[in-house]
């Protein structure tokens, strides 16, 4: 499936076998929902029809909307600081990285893996 947008506190999905669309809450998706972006595809697995779990892309490549600025003499083996990537998720990232950079992130672990 794949979320198409948000409504109020629902996600909109749609098949993109039959184009039938469905609608999730941010609880059913769970707490990777802070990854979530229109557009992504994800998988729905469900008992009937009782939503067992929606698996997100194990990587996701989002924007960084604010952080602080780097420092000259910031280096990739240096610390780390928050930055607030554009699903509004807080995620910590090398004190290297600027925003408006896009970066890859770990959905199942919360962690920066890379620019892109």
């Amino acid at each position: 499936m794949q979320h198409t947008y948000k409504e109020g506190d629902e996600f909109v999905f749609m098949d993109m076998e039959t184009y039938e669309e469905g609608r999730l809450s941010a609880t059913q998706i769970g707490d990777r929902v802070k990854y979530l972006k229109e557009g992504m595809e994800v998988n729905v697995i469900r008992w009937g029809e009782q939503v067992l779990e929606v698996e997100l892309p194990n990587s996701v490549v989002l924007e960084i909307t604010q952080t602080d600025p780097g420092v000259k003499g910031d280096t990739a083996t240096g610390g780390t600081k928050p930055a607030i990537v554009e699903t509004g998720a807080t995620i910590m990232v090398p004190l290297f990285i600027s925003q408006g950079e896009r970066i890859r992130i770990d959905t199942r672990e919360d962690k920066y893996l890379g620019r892109e």
